[in-house]
């Protein structure tokens, strides 16, 4: 049986410079901060307690506009 020789599969997206794969790199690392950030921001929402029904529909207003920005960064 002869030996076939196959060209390297390449996973994901080529880039036309390496400065546009940077670019690339640069925005994925933003969007991962934001998603961390967010996330604190969220644990510390639902961590807060309170019997004050002013506070906690500012709670939950305020979580509901995370949860927001993480479905749009998904």
């Amino acid at each position: 049986m002869a030996s076939q020789q196959y060209a390297p599969v390449s996973v994901g997206v080529n880039f036309a410079s390496p400065e546009a794969k940077r670019e690339a790199e640069n925005q994925r690392t933003q969007r991962l901060r934001q998603k961390q950030a967010l996330n604190l921001q969220r644990e510390n929402i639902l961590s807060q307690r309170t019997s004050n029904p002013a506070r906690r529909s500012a709670l939950e207003a305020a979580l509901r506009d995370i949860e927001a920005q993480l479905a749009e960064l998904n």
